[in-house]
């Protein structure tokens, strides 16, 4: 089993910044990915952003240009740098793991951008 724990989410302005955390912990040996997943009510959850444990990234749409993703392998932890941010960008937010051929996830971390 992988554990996940977000933090970082919270209530920001239009235009602000977040950056949110996800540690792993558990049987972390083999995850080959780890990445950010976001839900409205009433929608699907979507990619927001992936990171490969060569570090290779991947962006959804909503994200390209705006966020960045990234990793510390030392404190097996995984980094959402959110900038630039709008309403539209209000969700809970996801952390994922991918090991072998399961998916793990965090209970989310909820970002709220209004003024």
């Amino acid at each position: 089993q992988v554990q996940l724990v977000e933090s970082g989410g919270g209530l920001v302005q239009p235009g602000g910044s977040l950056r949110l955390s996800c540690a792993a912990s558990g049987s972390i040996f083999g995850i080959t990915a780890m990445g950010w997943y976001r839900q409205v009510p009433g929608k699907e959850r979507e990619l927001v952003a992936r990171i490969s444990s060569g570090g290779t990234t991947s962006y959804g749409n909503s994200a390209k240009g705006r966020f960045t993703i990234s990793r510390d392998n030392a404190k097996n932890t995984v980094y959402l740098q959110m900038n630039n941010l709008t309403p539209e960008d209000t969700a809970v937010y996801y952390c994922n793991a991918q090991r072998t051929v399961f998916d793990y996830w965090g209970q989310g971390t909820g970002v709220t951008v209004s003024s």
